[in-house]
């Protein structure tokens, strides 16, 4: 299977369910993700840019709003896609991500339901 940087996907997530989910959807799928678990580790995978950054905005210990700005604010992201996931109780976070440069926030739920079609959508495995 042949990669250019177009079709990377990168998530950064800590909650192990979500990373096995993850992890074993994009195998399912034959579609590579890069999981990152900090932002200096984030930001070496963002040298050559990825198609889609899923972030979980309930990293623990860390702020993913800030870091969202930061992300949309650098040029050579212009053409990735951020999506993030929260609890489909946290309504004003999910509006806050959204105004941060979330391109996507969906509940948990609908994330985990709508995995597939996201990886192969930004794999470039249409």
């Amino acid at each position: 299977m042949k990669h250019n940087s177009r079709s990377r996907i990168v998530a950064f997530v800590d909650d192990l369910f979500f990373v096995t989910k993850i992890g074993e959807t994009a195998r399912r799928a034959g579609v590579a993700v890069e999981f990152v678990h900090n932002e200096e580790a984030l930001q070496q995978k963002l040298e050559s840019p990825p198609s889609l950054i899923i972030v979980d905005l309930n990293l623990s210990g860390m702020k993913p709003l800030p870091l969202i700005s930061k992300l949309k604010g650098q040029p050579e992201l212009k053409q990735t896609s951020i999506l993030g996931f929260v609890s489909h109780v946290q309504g004003e976070l999910k509006q806050k991500a959204q105004k941060a440069g979330c391109d996507m926030v969906l509940a948990r739920s609908s994330f985990s339901q709508n995995l597939p079609q996201i990886l192969k959508r930004h794999s470039g495995n249409h």
